[in-house]
């Protein structure tokens, strides 16, 4: 089923861990298929068409069973609700990829540049969410750093770190 013209359910719910473990991670929910093509269609889409390459999502809806397994994900996340995406465009740096979308696609949620490396431009990726409540418009950098006791944390800053 495409939920866009170049984006199908099937490549947003992919996933490498729910194969593996054998989750079923197809939603049956027509509200929250509905709102996986909102994702494809505000989010994605004016992504591709900029760039002019595929995008590659690495991680769209996830079912409750495949996020509780999820290393990080959190017990409330938008993947579940098919109100999130996480995404690379080949041969674009993760930062610019997330500075263009910060100026360019009109509704979010957040828009997240996660786990990003300076110097690697490649490294990390984009989280973009849609809610169906409200549209923030933040942005965020995501990254791992070790508390004073010394364990790692993720930590959010304000914009785009680069």
């Amino acid at each position: 089923m495409m939920l866009s013209e170049h984006f199908s359910l099937r490549e947003l719910c992919a996933s490498d861990t729910a194969a593996r473990r054998g989750i079923d991670n197809v939603p049956r929910d027509k509200k929250i298929i509905a709102r996986l093509q909102r994702v494809a269609v505000t989010i994605l889409e004016p992504i591709r068409a900029h760039y002019g390459v595929p995008i590659v999502p690495t991680s769209g809806y996830r079912s409750p069973a495949l996020n509780a397994v999820t290393r990080g994900a959190s017990r409330t996340s938008q993947h579940m609700a098919g109100e999130a995406v996480d995404f690379e465009v080949p041969g674009i740096s993760n930062y610019d990829v997330a500075l263009w979308c910060s100026k360019n696609i009109k509704q979010f949620g957040q828009l997240i540049l996660e786990f990003h490396v300076k110097g690697d431009p490649h490294s990390g990726w984009v989280h973009c969410s849609l809610p169906t409540a409200t549209l923030r418009g933040q942005v965020l950098t995501a990254e791992r750093k070790r508390n004073r006791l010394g364990i790692m944390k993720t930590v959010y800053s304000p914009g785009l770190a680069k």
